[in-house]
């Protein structure tokens, strides 16, 4: 399972012209599911997801994970981080789990950080979605378990 991670300042989610899902200061969380995954790795990349320290204490030193930092999630689900790109100028995807246990992941992932506390806003699972952000640092983060 892999999480990309962005402290962002705003970030929003469009389907259709409409919004479906915002937040203020906190983390997009840009998650990809494959078919290896299950509910341990999704409890486990929730945990690392909602513990991460990147958010900056008083002296300025990044000792804070997003609920410290009063932060909330905006969660997406991206197949295309299941990509194989090592061969050829065309992604394989492969690895990517089917769209019926994604889903499922998806939603336990973010179930899972809502019992950390966290307020967890949403994109739409399989939708053509326009995502929005002002990347806080810039700092982007490449979780996997």
């Amino acid at each position: 399972m892999i999480g990309l991670i962005q402290r962002v300042m705003q970030a929003s989610v469009i389907v259709a012209g409409q919004t479906v899902g915002s937040i203020d200061n906190g983390l997009l969380v840009l998650l990809g599911v494959e078919q290896d995954d299950d509910e341990i790795k999704s409890a486990e990349l929730a945990r690392k997801v909602c513990h991460y320290r990147v958010f900056a204490d008083s002296d300025g030193k990044t000792n804070l994970n997003v609920s410290q930092a009063g932060g909330e999630l905006l969660v997406v689900s991206q197949f295309t981080l299941c990509a194989d790109t090592h061969k050829g100028l065309r992604p394989g995807f492969s690895k990517a789990a089917e769209p019926e246990l994604a889903k499922q992941l998806y939603q336990q992932f973010c179930q899972q950080c809502e019992a950390f506390g966290l307020r967890v806003a949403t994109g739409e699972f399989g939708a053509d979605m326009q995502v929005g952000l002002v990347n806080d640092g810039p700092m982007t983060f490449w979780l996997q378990v």
